[in-house]
């Protein structure tokens, strides 16, 4: 099993090039992460965890330019994120952004994309809340056009884009949908995707089947289906779980913190991948 980590990368935490050095000394899989692009004061949109709103959701980094200075300073750490709000995006300018940096790191990047939870951050982005799934959906689309390996036009619901010469091509357009199970996000991820984000890695046992099924049905390959436990607290029995699924990768959670904090949970994670063999 990979072990890989995601963190909430802040102008206040760990630096992106610190942090992606010490990962691949470690031999960690890969580094994932998470987009906001502002947390607007005034909203009414409950934190999906309880509680009040952490500190770092409105210090967040940009994940795309954290990913280029990550790459930049590794040759084997995979790089994902989790997730990016894909209705908040140009599609044109990210599927540049995502093809430059998976070209870049020669093929070590993840699309991990999401539909959002934060309403008033989306509305700022004009996005219609009610219909922000079949945006992402129809912004998918598009961008793989771009992507083709000929030039290919698209007209969809949200937005069209002629054919075009569209360089670099991403190497291996890994994507990976994040959510709560359900038949929506299952349809989704077996019309588009690669595979699956469940957050927390809670419910597995029993939705896994079901994703299974759905993907088999669609007509997708079921060796290739990849689910991807993302921001876990681990413990040895749930990575032994997750293995017992045939879960082939993990991403652990790490604190909003500073560099002596990042790297001492660094080192109590690293037991698990010392105990998983080589992760890269």
């Amino acid at each position: 099993m990979r072990i890989s980590v995601t963190i909430f990368l802040t102008d206040e935490t760990i630096t992106p090039t610190r942090l992606a050095r010490e990962l691949e000394a470690r031999g960690f899989a890969g580094l994932y992460l998470p987009e906001h692009t502002h947390i607007p004061v005034e909203r009414i949109t409950p934190y999906p965890a309880g509680g009040d709103l952490p500190r770092e959701y409105g210090r967040t980094l940009d994940p795309f330019v954290a990913l280029g200075q990550a790459a930049a300073v590794t040759e084997r750490l995979g790089l994902g994120t989790g997730i990016t709000l894909v209705a908040q995006h140009d599609p044109i300018d990210l599927a540049k952004q995502i093809a430059t940096l998976d070209h870049l790191s020669g093929g070590r990047f993840t699309l991990g994309l999401g539909f959002g939870w934060n309403v008033e951050e989306a509305a700022d982005h004009g996005v219609e809340w009610r219909t922000r799934r079949e945006l992402v959906r129809d912004r998918m689309a598009l961008m793989q056009a771009l992507w083709a390996d000929e030039p290919k036009a698209y007209e969809g619901q949200f937005g069209s884009v002629r054919a075009s010469q569209a360089f670099p091509k991403p190497v291996r357009k890994r994507t990976l949908v994040g959510g709560a199970a359900g038949p929506k996000l299952f349809s989704h991820i077996c019309e588009y995707a690669d595979g699956w984000l469940p957050i927390g890695g809670r419910g597995l046992t029993e939705s896994l089947p079901v994703l299974r099924t759905a993907w088999t049905d669609a007509g997708r390959d079921p060796a290739a289906l990849q689910v991807v436990p993302y921001a876990v607290v681990p413990t040895p029995g749930k990575l032994a779980h997750y293995a017992e699924l045939g879960i082939e990768e993990v991403v652990l959670q790490l604190p909003p913190a500073g560099e002596a904090e990042v790297l001492k949970v660094l080192d109590e994670y690293a037991r698990y991948v010392q105990s998983e063999g080589e992760s890269v």
